[in-house]
Parts: structure tokens; C-alpha cells; sequence
């Protein structure tokens, strides 16, 4: 059996040598799903913990259809994340449709060279779990991250059952998704799985004395998967009138 915890704090990945984890999935930003950590955080848990690291690699959060650009970023993610020690790496990507960017896989593919992918999350609002899995098993996936495309794998079970008998041992299968210790040994029950993912979080104080709870550091509210805030060029070009009316 296969311990992973994802993580997003080089205390975490304390936490994970100390506790025997098999490998972590290394992110930032794990309030967003997980966002690309920075190349000082991989050396740095490289030199923390002696299991295996997968890196996500994901530029933003919200939905998984990228741009050319983002793809490019992604790529040089990929292969900076190799040079540093990352294991494998993690991303997924999407068509508007619903269905995977098998194009954009096989590009981020081809960044991995003969390091192992891993498919995440972006699986479970694919509009046909059965279908996507069998492209995954196509485009050479190690392994897939999945709740049974639910909001959590305890009420993705059945699905994640089904899944583990189409992989035939084709494609690993990673329960994760909302599990919680005490959900461990019913997960592998119920589907027969070989590995599990989970956060194994608990909250932890700031060490600050002085405070002001009254100044946020980010936004107030955090949009749902299928929203985001980027800039826009009108406001952007009328803000730099505004600074330079002459131009």
C-alpha cells in the first residue's frame, strides 16, 4: 500500500518524513486544488524527504482549458521540476467540451520524456470517466487522481470500483478527494485499490504575537472552479490614462 499526502508548505513535508509517507504530491495553494510550487520549494523538499515526489504542475487555478502560453509554462515547469528531483509530475488538461485536450497531453507528454505523469483531478469533471481513462491508458499515464467523479472519493466508491476493473492494471488508480484517515480502510475495501491519497491535515496557529485580523492578505472570497479573475485590457489601458492622461 501507497501512502501519498498532498502538501503545500515545506512543514508539511516535514510532517511526511516524519511520518513514514510513501510520497507527496507537492503543490502551492491547496485552497485552489494545488497550484505549481516554486523551484526553492522543490530543492528545498527534496532535501527533506527521501520518498517520491510528484510535482503539480498547474499555472492557475480554476478550469483546466490552457492557452498556448500557458502550455509553454507548463513545459518549462516540467522540465525545471525534472532537473530539481521531481519524481513525476502531475498535471491535467481539458477541452471546453468536457473532454481531455489530448493534444495538450501529449505536449506536456513530451516535456516529461521518461518521467512518470500523473493525471489529476481534472478527471473528475471529464464528461465520460470511462472514455477519459481509456485515453489516459493510451497517452501512457503512470497513474490518475480521482473521487470516482464526485465531490469526494466515500461517495465515488462504486465508481472508483469500476474504474480499478477497467484499468486492468493498465493505469494505477489513486483514490483522493476529501478522505480522511478513519475512511482509509473502507476505501480500499470497497475498491481494491493499492495506494491513497489524502491532505491528513490538522490546524495549525500562527506564531505571530502582534496582529491584525482585519487585513486580508488575499481576497475575502474564494470563486467557485468555474470562474476567475484575470485582467482586462480596458481597464487596464484606461487605469494608464488615468496615470499618464498626455499619452
Amino acid at each position: 500500500m501507497i501512502l501519498e499526502i498532498c502538501v503545500d508548505s515545506l512543514d508539511s513535508v516535514a510532517a511526511c518524513a516524519d511520518g513514514g509517507a510513501d510520497r507527496i504530491e507537492l503543490c502551492a495553494s491547496l485552497t485552489e486544488g494545488g497550484l505549481t510550487p516554486s523551484a526553492g520549494m522543490l530543492v528545498q523538499a527534496r532535501a527533506m524527504f527521501s520518498g517520491e515526489i510528484a510535482m503539480m504542475i498547474r499555472p492557475r487555478g480554476g478550469d483546466f482549458v490552457y492557452s498556448a502560453e500557458e502550455l509553454a509554462a507548463m513545459c518549462a515547469d516540467i522540465e525545471l521540476a525534472r532537473e530539481l528531483g521531481a519524481d513525476a509530475l502531475v498535471f491535467g488538461c481539458l477541452l471546453p467540451d468536457g473532454s481531455i485536450d489530448l493534444a495538450a497531453a501529449e505536449t506536456l507528454l513530451d516535456a516529461c520524456g521518461d518521467t512518470p505523469a500523473v493525471f489529476h483531478r481534472a478527471f473528475d469533471v471529464c464528461k465520460d470517466l470511462p472514455e477519459a481513462l481509456g485515453q489516459l491508458i493510451e497517452l501512457g499515464f503512470e497513474r490518475v487522481l480521482t473521487s470516482g467523479g464526485k465531490p469526494t472519493v466515500m461517495e465515488g466508491l462504486d465508481v472508483i470500483a469500476s474504474l480499478m476493473e477497467q484499468a486492468l492494471g493498465q493505469i494505477d488508480i489513486l483514490p483522493g478527494g476529501g478522505v480522511t484517515v478513519d475512511q482509509i480502510q473502507e476505501i480500499i475495501a470497497q475498491t481494491g485499490v493499492d495506494q491513497i491519497h489524502l491532505s491528513a491535515r490538522s490546524l495549525r496557529e500562527s506564531t505571530m504575537e502582534f496582529r491584525k485580523p482585519e487585513i486580508p492578505m488575499g481576497a475575502t472570497l474564494i470563486l467557485g472552479e468555474y470562474e476567475r479573475k484575470v485582467a482586462d485590457a480596458e481597464l487596464v489601458t484606461k487605469a494608464r490614462g488615468i496615470l499618464n492622461p498626455s499619452a
